[in-house]
């Protein structure tokens, strides 16, 4: 398993509603309900940053594709947008993203941009089988703890607080191995990179001593 980002999206709010002070790898911004809504319209609205992913990554994608062709064709606009309805008692999500060109170019390369725009990355995404998992960190004071140690580290595997989300050993399998008894190889890697797999835990099930 590996993230698409080295760096999470990190957000957090505070007392404001219902300004979302969102950061990634390269700045922050600001996401924001608007003023119908309760919040002060600071920031684009969590459906508007789901569009404006994919339009965005639409731009993108077909950008690459008439640079390789090397096609004269100076602009791209995309307007997106979405419904939903209910269809046999389930909620159908329905995204419309309409494609023009400022210039006139030929129909038949509008027609095979037409068909890369629908094989954009982000547009994959939506339209195959997505998971959304939700994990959170748990203190367990009193929770059974299970240690394995060498000369440089200890780690601590709390099992009760376990919400399986496989990133200890799918990222780190020199050291994590579930298929196996004494599960945990604290030989098999340097202590630095264990403290670093177990700080990536999302359930306080892992944590780490350096001696």
């Amino acid at each position: 398993m590996k993230y698409k980002l080295e760096k999470p999206v990190n957000a957090g709010i505070g007392t404001a509603n219902y300004q979302c002070h969102i950061t990634w790898r390269n700045g922050s911004f600001i996401a924001d309900e608007p003023v119908s809504k309760g919040g002060q319209d600071k920031g684009a609205d969590p459906y508007t940053l789901l569009l404006s992913s994919l339009a965005s990554c639409t731009l993108i994608t077909l950008k690459m594709y008439i640079e390789r062709k090397e096609w004269n064709i100076p602009e791209i606009r995309v307007n997106v947008n979405m419904y939903q309805e209910i269809k046999e008692g389930t909620t159908v999500t329905v995204i419309d993203r309409d494609i023009y060109f400022p210039e006139v170019i030929p129909d038949e390369q509008k027609e095979r941009l037409q068909e890369i725009a629908k094989a954009c990355p982000i547009s994959r995404i939506l339209e195959n089988n997505v998971q959304v998992r939700t994990f959170m960190k748990k203190d367990g004071a009193t929770a059974k703890s299970i240690l394995y140690s060498n000369d440089q580290i200890t780690v601590v595997w709390k099992p009760e607080l376990c919400q399986h989300s496989t990133r200890c050993w799918k990222e780190l399998p020199a050291v994590f191995d579930p298929k196996v008894r004494k599960w945990v190889n604290a030989d098999g890697a340097s202590a630095e990179r264990i403290m670093e797999q177990v700080h990536r835990c999302p359930s306080g099930a892992l944590t780490a001593i350096i001696k």
